[in-house]
């Protein structure tokens, strides 16, 4: 969106991630200094990154207008991380967030989440703790999804053509992880087993030494139906996947904007996704199954069913995909741009 700036990029690899969140100051504020010390305009950084000790140990930085961007938040995350070192992202996110200018969130979820989050915490401290915190933070704040450009091999907002006798073509994406519910997916497909939909299945993700068994049970209990599973290393071969789709599957547990799914939306996939998360923000209530809290059989049931009505729906041309024209570049770049001139222009008024 913004190709005529000149940009510097820092990243590091996605792997230990407490000493990750923890440890990226430490490390560029050695190795990056010079990089770092440079005469810039801006500062854009990811909630991951250790901003406010970063900007204390390259004390340039302190005067550089900053936008922190949340992509997710440690406060919403679901049960099975570490408490202590969830504890130590929150505080650092915390601390990063009344260290930056602007705080920018891909979704409403994702904000509120997170404030709520700051709030309680801050009222589990013991004492010493300032009044107002949410409050300055919640001024700072504001909304701008993360911008998914159009596949180019994209429906351009029109399902497949789906004869009443094909079979369905499901597909699901995801890492292999507790956060993006393989076990809902593994109830999902006995059930639509149950009702006795005629579907084919692509399990695409990112896989890891320790998986959840659930996928496990998947390649061995459903290989008559899979298309592919694992890993798609070429984006081509990926991009062809998702225009063979009829239908996206999501069962996250942990998903503040779910960029895969809109994707496969403006790859011509109809979505079929959990009511709740950020999902309600981005899709009708036709496309979104019912929950009942810790009630996986329910939701699997709910899940399947509305993949079924779907799949009646596509054979008699009877659905149209979302429109999510709204989340491209061009339709957010002017967000983007209003968000870095409000930096700069704090950080002029408190140099």
């Amino acid at each position: 969106m913004f190709n005529r700036w000149d940009w510097t990029v820092l990243e590091m690899p996605p792997r230990h991630f407490s000493w990750r969140v923890r440890g990226n100051p430490l490390h560029w504020s050695v190795a990056e200094k010079a990089v770092l010390s440079r005469e810039y305009d801006l500062v854009l950084a990811t909630s991951m990154v250790d901003l406010a000790t970063l900007r204390g140990l390259v004390p340039v930085l302190a005067s550089k207008p900053t936008v922190l961007y949340f992509h997710e938040n440690q406060f919403a995350y679901p049960h099975g991380a570490s408490v202590h070192g969830l504890l130590e992202a929150q505080m650092v996110s915390l601390y990063a967030a009344l260290a930056a200018d602007q705080v920018l969130f891909n979704s409403q979820y994702n904000r509120d989440s997170f404030l709520q989050g700051c709030r309680d915490l801050l009222q589990r401290l013991p004492d010493y703790v300032p009044g107002g915190i949410v409050q300055q933070l919640q001024a700072r704040s504001s909304v701008v999804p993360v911008p998914v450009a159009a596949p180019p091999a994209g429906r351009r907002g029109v399902p497949a053509s789906h004869a009443a006798d094909a079979a369905l073509q499901l597909i699901w994406v995801g890492r292999f992880e507790h956060d993006k519910g393989g076990e809902l997916l593994l109830q999902v497909l006995r059930r639509l087993e149950e009702l006795q939909v005629d579907y084919r299945v692509a399990v695409v993700g990112q896989q890891f030494r320790q998986s959840p068994a659930a996928f496990a049970s998947i390649a061995s209990d459903f290989a008559h139906r899979l298309t592919h599973f694992g890993y798609v290393q070429e984006r081509a071969e990926y991009l062809e996947i998702l225009s063979a789709a009829d239908v996206v599957l999501s069962t996250a547990m942990h998903e503040f904007q779910g960029i895969a799914v809109m994707e496969a939306v403006m790859s011509g996939c109809v979505p079929v996704v959990p009511d709740r998360l950020a999902y309600p923000e981005f899709y009708p209530a036709a496309n979104r199954y019912q929950q009942q809290a810790g009630d996986g059989p329910v939701q699997a049931h709910n899940a399947a069913r509305l993949i079924a009505a779907i799949a009646q729906d596509l054979a008699a041309w009877r659905r149209r995909l979302p429109d999510l024209s709204a989340y491209q570049p061009g339709a957010l770049a002017d967000s983007y741009r209003a968000a870095f001139d409000a930096a700069v222009r704090v950080a002029a008024g408190s140099g």
